[in-house]
């Protein structure tokens, strides 16, 4: 927490201000970033909060811890826009609204192959393949691709695999693709899928039903019954895909993302739904902090740049709240190479879409409430065991491996009342008896805790009220020996120790000076350090089984002698994997840059 409140005199700051575009930071006497704003006029803007007497109490307390402000003039306001939302993000100022989305987006990707493959994409798009989206999530991402495979059966598999097919593969036989692999279909006709599989993705309907009925009955008149049949059939998918659509634009191709916020006893929602080629894919909730005492203005005006600044953005933001910043638009439209309208619903199609994004923000509003009171329950019950009732951040640490095998250490962050997946981080631990989970713990420990040591950084330099470590008293004094050497005494250790028979509920609470207590198997308390326990369980052994198989794919070819890095390599990027280099035949191998007859020989005989 902030130190006490303190007398500054900002007149010597605000004199030397100039009435420029540009960014200002407010600091307390600790030298924690309080605040990030940007102005049009720095030398107005930062004067305005030592002279207004009607502010929030937010505000009042915020500029009473301030000691130090630090000003950045830019050539613009745009400018100004797209470094506060650097700084927001970088530096999580405790007073500045803060929209937590870590995730990437997924998109649906029809690659620029001579036959182009359908596949799916998390990440920034580029312009070398067709990128359809973006999806609020994976299922609806997902779920469009299957639909695409039912209707026009495209091809899925990786390069690798399809420019090594001898015979057509399982999805060819549930008529999921064409097999244009081992040419069951020739370019021309699944080039006339793909350009209706793109038309389908930016909701062009009604042109492809045209496309294939009209190719149909063509194919019908010409007496191809076969092809008319199988056009028939997609014609049958289309209608059921059709029939499966949430919501539907009549104002045709609409691209647009409609914004709605909702409150409920303290708790703002910030709802995104996103229509592509005027279809609804689907929505997702945004918690913000630091949102209770905002307008619906400044929130959504908030969200917008914190969300879209170095993000795709369509031509539309439907919003329910007034956004009247000109330089975020602006800034928008030339960061997407597009206009960008920013626009507050008010009647007709844009106001049902709103209206609907307003029920779902305030159902998760809902859920989120009933969530956190659980949450709130057992963190609360936790606090009083271990009478510490300014708990809020906790860290636990896991081991997993295979008979030494593939060490990977996780830690996992618990905070404001939910687990934190942006913050965990996974060690792989090396130079160690494989097998010592000491060693590993402490290495684990003083990679995590050397940064907190050195600094006071934010990110990895968070410093944690509580540490858990997955382990007993041995564990635990390697985690108290840790600490020692790195000046963190302060910091509170817990091992949580298996209970008997590894039964949950039995777990057994080590604590520094030895004593081991042990919870009711109801006790709200051990079911927070049992959720934080299982999550970091979780991410460690996911982790660890990623590497242990990466490592076992490498190691049947490192066997083989004549088989180096390199030419490992070449068969591994030639055919895919493993299982592929495994299926393919001696003349196959030999196509492979470096693999002689010879090797190629030696190499089938070692894998099969």
């Amino acid at each position: 927490m902030s130190n006490t409140p303190h007398e500054f005199d900002p007149k010597p700051v605000l004199d030397s201000l100039p009435l420029l575009p540009g960014v200002y930071r407010y600091y307390d006497t600790k030298g924690e970033v309080l605040y990030v704003g940007k102005a049009k006029q720095l030398k107005k803007r930062v004067a305005s909060y030592f002279q207004k007497t009607n502010v929030s109490p937010r505000i009042s307390l915020m500029v009473s811890h301030i000691a130090r402000i630090e000003t950045t003039v830019t050539r613009s306001e745009a400018e100004a826009l797209l470094l506060e939302n650097n700084l927001i993000k970088s530096l999580r100022p405790r007073y500045n609204i803060l929209f937590i989305d870590d995730k990437s987006y997924p998109y649906i990707v029809l690659t620029e192959d001579d036959f182009p493959r359908l596949t799916y994409y998390r990440g920034t798009p580029n312009r070398q393949h067709q990128y359809f989206g973006p999806y609020p999530n994976s299922y609806a991402a997902k779920e469009s691709i299957q639909l695409l495979q039912k209707i026009f059966r495209i091809r899925t598999c990786e390069n690798s695999v399809f420019n090594n097919r001898t015979r057509p593969c399982l999805l060819h036989q549930i008529h999921r693709c064409t097999a244009p692999c081992v040419k069951l279909i020739s370019a021309v006709d699944y080039q006339a899928d793909i350009r209706n599989a793109a038309l389908l993705l930016q909701g062009r309907h009604q042109e492809v039903e045209l496309v294939l009925r009209g190719a149909m009955e063509q194919a019908a008149e010409g007496q191809h019954y076969e092809q008319a049949a199988a056009l028939r059939d997609q014609l049958r998918a289309l209608h059921t895909v059709q029939q499966k659509q949430f919501v539907e634009s009549t104002g045709g191709a609409t691209d647009a993302d409609i914004i709605a916020l909702a409150r409920q006893d303290g708790l703002v929602c910030v709802n995104l739904a996103m229509v592509r080629g005027g279809r609804h894919l689907g929505d997702k909730s945004f918690f913000p902090e630091h949102a209770e005492d905002l307008s619906a203005n400044e929130i959504v005006q908030a969200f917008i740049a914190q969300h879209y600044l170095n993000r795709g953005v369509p031509p539309l933001l439907v919003l329910d709240a007034e956004c009247d910043d000109e330089a975020l638009a602006q800034l928008l439209s030339e960061q997407a190479g597009h206009g960008v309208k920013i626009s507050q619903a008010r009647s007709g199609e844009r106001r049902q879409w709103l209206e609907m994004g307003q029920r779902n923000a305030l159902l998760a509003l809902q859920q989120r409430a009933m969530q956190q009171g659980g949450q709130k329950l057992r963190l609360d019950k936790l606090r009083e065991f271990l009478d510490m009732p300014d708990l809020q951040r906790i860290e636990c640490f896991d081991i997993s491996h295979t008979m030494g095998e593939a060490t990977q250490a996780s830690c996992v962050v618990y905070e404001n009342l939910d687990m934190r997946s942006s913050q965990y981080r996974r060690y792989n631990i090396a130079g160690i008896t494989p097998g010592d989970d000491y060693a590993a713990m402490r290495q684990a420990l003083t990679r995590r805790y050397q940064k907190l040591a050195e600094s006071s950084q934010q990110g990895e330099g968070a410093r944690p009220d509580l540490i858990l470590i997955d382990g007993g008293l041995g564990q635990l004094h390697i985690a108290m020996e840790v600490m020692h050497e790195l000046g963190l005494n302060e910091l509170a250790l817990i091992g949580v120790a298996k209970g008997e028979e590894r039964k949950a509920g039995l777990e057994q609470l080590i604590f520094p000076d030895g004593t081991a207590k042990q919870l009711r198997s109801d006790d709200p308390a051990l079911h927070l350090i049992q959720q934080i326990r299982d999550e970091a369980h979780r991410f460690a052994i996911t982790g660890h089984r990623a590497k242990r198989g990466k490592a076992r794919t490498a190691s049947s070819l490192e066997e083989i002698s004549g088989v180096g890095d390199k030419r490992r390599r070449s068969l591994l990027t030639h055919f895919g994997g493993l299982r592929e280099v495994a299926q393919a035949s001696v003349e196959q191998l030999c196509q492979v840059e470096g693999i002689s007859k010879a090797l190629a020989e030696k190499i089938y005989q070692q894998l099969h």
